[in-house]
């Protein structure tokens, strides 16, 4: 079914049981989206830059419009106190800067969740399709764990000094390709002062065909994730994660992955306030992938100041280093992304939004770094064939807003 066709009918349905059994209670619209325009120095639309295969430094480098609209809504609630929650949402995406008739919707989330019930002691229970336990790295866009699918779970169960939760998923890729996994969360535990850990892992056994005619792997990940307040003003995220096999993708399922591949990542990422006027983040990953084939090493360190001259007035410089060590030796794979942008925003602190952006970014790559994208992404900005041809730096300028509500 055509999902534009189909949408109108799920969003009704949800309406309609709402009306039927709570009354007037109002739903609650939330939702994010950015969209920008661009041009670049060596002609045509705006240019973006990034290695094959890992995350990139976003600010002023995002050629694409994305938008997601969630709806939630009482459906029904208890004497008792219990109530049943419908959760609807709705994405968009475009490569290029604009909507065209080619791009879709997609129904990203759409579960029940129920909450207050007696005996789960302040638990709740959910079942559908669900965004879950998707923490991100906000400068790279980068999730580090992602474990969204359809099934059902129980989170928030008082357990000692934390709260755990678990939650059972099923992946299907076009009903051919298949991987149980087992996803459980304990969290909330304190460890010193303004400071918590959360316990993150998966066990994920696979079934069915994959595009090797290889039944999918099984594997694991487990993550040790500090999370520590009232740094600078703000907060400090340092995590230690490992993944095997199908397990990979770190709190989600990668169904191509080989039993012999192995991931190891180490992160700090600081959201400082310093003063209301100025506030930032500062990030360091390490990630390694080790496999039959050989080894890479990806190390990344970036940092994005902020100062606020007003309440509705900033300026921003967002700045990126990537370095590639990859398989099978050979030179490393670099790039540095640099952007300065004065932005309208709807506040000073960092997390501020809407806002409104003008932008011009500069990057600069070395020939590994070229030689790799005319392998793997011929025409991209930073391959020989792009636009900016034999060169290995480039510029960009544009606008953009992003908001969330």
């Amino acid at each position: 079914m055509n999902m534009l066709k189909a949408l109108p009918a799920a969003i009704a349905l949800l309406f309609s049981v709402g009306q039927a059994v709570a009354g007037d209670a109002e739903g609650v619209y939330s939702g994010y989206f950015r969209a920008g325009t661009g041009t670049n120095s060596g002609g045509g639309s705006q240019a973006c830059y990034g290695l094959e295969g890992v995350p990139k430094y976003r600010f002023g480098n995002e050629c694409d419009l994305y938008g997601e609209f969630m709806y939630t809504k009482e459906a029904i609630k208890l004497a008792n106190g219990s109530s049943f929650v419908g959760n609807v949402m709705v994405a968009t995406y475009s490569p290029n800067s604009d909507i065209g008739k080619d791009n879709h919707l997609d129904l990203t989330q759409a579960y029940i969740e129920a909450k207050n019930v007696p005996f789960l002691n302040g638990a709740s229970a959910w079942m559908g399709k669900r965004y879950y336990d998707r923490p991100d790295i906000h400068v790279l866009d980068f999730k580090y764990l992602q474990g969204d699918g359809v099934g059902g779970g129980i989170s928030g169960i008082q357990a000692g000094p934390g709260k755990f939760s678990y939650a059972l998923f099923r992946n299907d890729v076009l009903q051919t390709v298949a991987a149980t996994r087992h996803s459980f969360i304990y969290e909330g535990i304190p460890v010193n002062p303004n400071g918590s850990l959360k316990l993150d892992a998966t066990v994920i056994s696979g079934d069915g065909q994959n595009s090797t005619n290889k039944e999918v792997e099984s594997g694991w990940s487990f993550s040790v994730v500090h999370k520590q307040l009232n740094v600078l003003g703000g907060d400090n995220t340092l995590a230690l994660q490992f993944g095997s096999g199908s397990g990979i993708k770190i709190g989600g399922t990668d169904t191509t992955a080989t039993s012999d591949v192995k991931r190891t990542r180490v992160f700090d990422n600081m959201i400082w306030q310093f003063t209301p006027e100025f506030s930032g983040s500062l990030v360091g990953v390490w990630q390694r992938d080790k496999s039959n084939a050989g080894s890479s090493t990806w190390t990344t360190v970036g940092v994005r100041p902020v100062y606020a001259f007003h309440d509705n007035f900033k300026m921003v410089m967002d700045l990126g280093h990537d370095n590639i060590k990859p398989v099978g030796g050979g030179n490393d794979l670099k790039l540095t992304k640099v952007t300065l942008a004065p932005v309208l925003s709807a506040g000073k602190g960092f997390w501020a939004r809407p806002e409104l952006r003008a932008f011009v970014t500069y990057a600069k790559w070395n020939d590994a770094a070229q030689k790799a994208a005319d392998f793997s992404n011929a025409g991209s900005s930073l391959s020989s064939t792009g636009v900016f041809g034999g060169k290995t730096n480039g510029t960009s300028f544009g606008v953009q807003v992003e908001a969330w509500f």
